[in-house]
């Protein structure tokens, strides 16, 4: 049996393992610490029961897969997977390091969560589901405890792809009938059965039921022998009428009464996640920068951020803005241009994601050379030691998170059109005016 322990060398050297992190029905969770950076890092392989199977070389050939499957994968809200790494005869997954605790142990300290609290949280994660579906795998094992809070920001991040699989919607397939109790649909109780993004739908509906209620939900398998599903708002009397019916919408036995995707069914949660609203506070037209993201034209969208945001300031004349600009911008505008990149780029660009990246840093208004050159390394705006001009930016979704958008860091605060002096001050200001907008 190939089990790790405390203090143990891996990879000659290059990680030395914390302690065990946890462990599920798959697989069992590593902290390291990377002995040249002194970084923390997560390993995971599997566990000692798929070891002792007959197929346990199928099975890591699975295992791999999932770590490709993740890989793929680059979401403000989803863990990230860095690389692959063969200790002996076992395979590990190499992910960042979250210092957070998951949800499950949040609410059993907390008890209950307010619905405001609770909707932050899915819709984040739905926002991850999203992503996933638009990939064409299933995530098939949404629950509390395979939803981590980072410490430092409270967002929620979803782990454990070892059920993912690749689906094709509304045609039968047969696939592994591995589930949580409570959180799966009853499509993952038959070896083969139709599946879809409405799979993760009936889980995402059951996390948010457990998040008001501190209660798992009764098994599908239970309910579908004329056992009622209890309404949440049983257990909580605070849970609006409208929540408390998209969770059993969303939890519905019947795959044709379930809402076909996450998105549709986010809008029954909660109507004001449409994004496309295009709300402003002054009459601005978002239309333009609407369509230039939804049709991937990236660098026209830049600029035409650049330009709605000196028009909703009033500064067309001047071309530039000052930070009182930024600390006096509008909030709902502000949400709107936000909420676009993140959902036409899938979470990928948008202030909010600079804004994270930038405070985890230890960014401040305070102008730190470091903490700017460690931020322009993350979002991809050095290469190679040196800062990039603006037309030698990434205007695709190959680029990093955060990326873009740029242009508008550039009106603010000293600009020569290369990135290592413009920026700073659009930043620091945008981050500040994204926390009092709780954006």
């Amino acid at each position: 049996m190939l089990l790790w322990t405390t203090n143990q060398s891996l990879q000659n050297g290059r990680f030395i393992v914390q302690k065990v992190l946890g462990g599920g029905g798959f697989g069992i969770t590593y902290s390291v610490i990377e002995q040249t950076t002194g970084k923390l890092f997560v390993i995971k392989t599997l566990n000692y029961i798929q070891q002792s199977k007959a197929d346990f070389d199928l099975q890591q050939v699975k295992f791999v897969n999932e770590a490709l499957r993740l890989a793929q994968c680059s979401h403000p809200h989803i863990v990230k997977v860095n690389e692959v790494i063969k200790e002996g005869e076992l395979w590990g997954m190499v992910m960042e390091y979250i210092d957070g605790q998951d949800l499950a142990k949040y609410i059993d300290e907390r008890g209950q969560l307010s619905e405001q609290e609770a909707l932050r949280y899915i819709n984040q994660i739905g926002q991850a589901l999203e992503y996933v579906h638009a990939k064409g795998f299933l995530h098939r094992d949404i629950k509390p405890n395979n939803i981590l809070l980072r410490r430092s920001t409270q967002e929620a991040v979803l782990i454990d792809f070892g059920l993912a699989r690749e689906f094709q919607g509304g045609k039968t397939g047969s696939m592994t009938n591995a589930k949580t109790e409570g959180y799966a649909p009853i499509e993952q109780y038959e070896r083969r059965g139709t599946f879809g993004a409405y799979t993760d739908v009936y889980a995402l509906a059951a996390t948010l039921y457990s998040l008001l209620t501190s209660e798992v939900p009764l098994p599908a398998n239970y309910r579908k022998t004329g056992i009622p599903l209890h309404p949440p708002k049983q257990f909580n009397s605070a849970i609006s009428d409208r929540v408390n019916e998209a969770i059993l919408k969303g939890m519905a036995l019947l795959v044709e009464e379930r809402p076909q995707t996450v998105r549709e069914w986010l809008e029954l949660v909660n109507p004001k996640l449409e994004v496309d609203s295009l709300t402003s506070a002054v009459g601005m037209d978002y239309k333009t920068l609407r369509d230039l993201l939804a049709a991937g034209k990236w660098q026209d969208a830049d600029e035409e951020t650049a330009r709605v945001m000196l028009a909703v300031a009033k500064r067309e004349k001047e071309g530039w803005l000052y930070d009182e600009h930024l600390d006096n911008f509008p909030c709902e505008d502000l949400r709107t241009i936000d909420q676009l990149w993140l959902k036409y780029s899938n979470g990928r660009f948008g202030f909010s994601v600079q804004k994270r990246i930038y405070q985890s840093l230890g960014g401040t208004r305070e102008y730190n050379e470091k903490i700017w050159d460690a931020f322009g390394n993350s979002v991809g705006w050095i290469k190679d030691g040196n800062w990039m001009y603006y037309e030698h930016l990434t205007f695709d979704l190959t680029a990093p998170v955060a990326h873009l958008p740029w242009e508008v860091l550039n009106l603010v605060g000293p600009w020569s059109g290369i990135l290592d002096t413009s920026g700073v001050g659009g930043v620091s200001s945008l981050a500040s005016r994204l926390v009092k907008c709780n954006i």
